[in-house]
């Protein structure tokens, strides 16, 4: 796949392959192109070239019809949580399973169930303002979830919080992959949490993939960019083949 914008090339020959089932952890430098691919996948970008598939599906060329049942198998967590402040959290959980047509009733039942499943509970009635953070990435998680994806996209789920709290979100990425059978995409540059979450690591540079593997494949990688990166080290100049 390719993207450019303008004289920008962001994307350039990237070959990526999400089993079902997996966390892949998306890694490497800002401006890399990491949040431009969750961008692809959830139909706000398009490439120039090359195709995206989901479940055999090209989805980058599809219909409306076809993009609507592609798009209706995610579930995405923003980096900032991307809560609505106008509605309370009841409302804001409930949002995604009113759009479905699911009957208040049964919202009624889910809601608290939904938020007990990212370790909350009796804050329904309280506005997003009044939570710290790492609250609000877990109601955000919750009101993913509620609409039942088959795909989670993870949008720098640990940015912003402490590392305890960094620590929770990463236990219920694991607790969305083992209780839902979800396949999830994290883009993140937390070293940390990528080792704790992923079964495989896809690391980007010069707008393509050039390390895919296990974590404990990429922390006895010989390829000196990736060393440099995982370690926090300073480069120069540096050729990739």
């Amino acid at each position: 796949m390719h993207k450019a914008f303008g004289p920008k090339v962001v994307i350039s020959g990237l070959d990526l392959h999400v089993y079902e089932g997996e966390v892949l952890c998306v890694i490497g430098k800002s401006g890399t192109g990491k949040s431009v691919i969750l961008k692809h996948l959830v139909g706000i970008l398009r490439p120039d070239s090359g195709d995206i598939y989901v479940d055999d599906v090209c989805y980058s060329r599809a219909g409306n019809d076809e993009r609507m049942t592609i798009e209706a198998k995610y579930g995405i967590l923003f980096q900032g949580a991307a809560l609505f402040d106008s509605m309370n959290i009841y409302d804001n959980v409930a949002f995604g399973m009113r759009r479905k047509g699911v009957s208040e009733d049964e919202i009624k039942n889910m809601v608290p169930h939904l938020l007990e499943q990212v370790g909350l509970r009796d804050i329904e009635n309280k506005r997003p303002s009044e939570l710290s953070g790492g609250m609000q990435k877990r109601v955000g998680l919750a009101r993913a979830i509620a609409i039942k994806p088959e795909i989670m996209l993870y949008d720098e789920p640990t940015t912003g919080v402490d590392p305890i709290t960094g620590g929770a979100v990463d236990r219920l990425i694991l607790k969305m992959r083992d209780t839902y059978g979800i396949t999830s995409v994290v883009v993140t540059h937390d070293m940390k949490s990528a080792y704790r979450v992923a079964d495989r690591i896809a690391m980007l540079y010069d707008g393509r993939v050039i390390f895919s593997g296990r974590p404990e494949d990429i922390k006895n990688t010989d390829n000196s960019f990736v060393r440099q990166f995982i370690e926090g080290r300073a480069h120069g100049p540096i050729q990739v083949i």
